[in-house]
C-alpha cells in the first residue's frame, strides 16, 4: 500500500523539533531552521500539531536565544508580528504541501513563505513606533531595500532546511514503509 507523504506522525514530530532546536547552533543572521519548521510542521504534522509544535518550540528556543546573544527582550510587539508570520507558513504547508513530495512544488511554497515572512516583518519595521524611516512610501521603500540582505539569508536558510526537512523525511518514511510491508 502507498502511504501518503505524511503518514509518519512521530517522525514529523522528532524532525519538527530537533530542526527547531539547530536555531539554537551558531548560525548566520537569518539563517535558520524557523521557516522551514513552519512549513515541514504544517505539511507533515496533523491537525492543531501543525501549528502547535513550531510555535512551541519557537516560545521555548527564544529566550535561550534571548540569554545567549545577550539578553535582549525574548518576546514584544515585534514578537507577536514574527510567530503570525510563521503561522501563515503553517498555512502555506498546511494549505499547498500535504500531499506531495514534489521539490518544484515545495521550493515555490518555500519562496512564497519566505516573502511573505519579509514583507510582513519589514512592513511592521517601518510601521514601529520607533522606526528609524519616515512613515512616507519612500521610508517604506527605504525600509524593504535595508531588509533586502535579510531577506537572501532568510530565503536561503528556508531552501536549505525546507530541503533537508522534506528530503529526509521522504527517505526515511520510505525506508520504514519498506520494513512495514516486509514484516507485514
Amino acid at each position: 500500500m502507498d502511504r501518503k507523504p505524511n503518514s509518519f506522525q512521530p517522525l514529523a514530530i522528532v524532525m519538527t523539533v530537533l530542526a527547531a532546536l539547530v536555531r539554537l547552533l551558531p548560525h548566520p543572521p537569518n539563517f535558520s531552521p524557523i521557516g522551514g519548521v513552519a512549513l515541514f510542521g504544517g505539511a507533515r504534522l496533523r491537525g492543531w500539531q501543525a501549528y502547535l509544535v513550531p510555535l512551541v518550540a519557537l516560545a521555548i528556543t527564544d529566550p535561550i536565544r534571548s540569554r545567549m546573544e545577550g539578553g535582549y527582550p525574548a518576546y514584544s510587539f515585534g514578537t507577536i508580528i514574527i510567530y503570525a508570520s510563521f503561522m501563515i507558513s503553517v498555512f502555506l504547508g498546511r494549505t499547498f504541501l500535504r500531499n506531495t513530495n514534489n521539490p518544484v512544488r515545495i521550493g515555490t511554497v518555500v519562496f512564497a513563505g519566505s516573502l511573505q515572512f519579509f514583507l510582513i516583518t519589514n512592513f511592521f519595521v517601518w510601521f514601529g513606533a520607533h522606526s528609524m524611516y519616515p512613515q512616507t512610501l519612500g521610508g517604506l521603500t527605504a525600509c524593504y531595500v535595508a531588509g533586502l540582505p535579510f531577506y537572501g539569508r532568510t530565503l536561503l536558510g528556508d531552501l536549505f532546511f525546507s530541503g533537508v526537512l522534506f528530503g529526509t523525511y521522504a527517505l526515511v518514511s520510505r525506508r520504514l514503509e519498506s520494513v512495514r510491508s516486509v514484516t507485514a
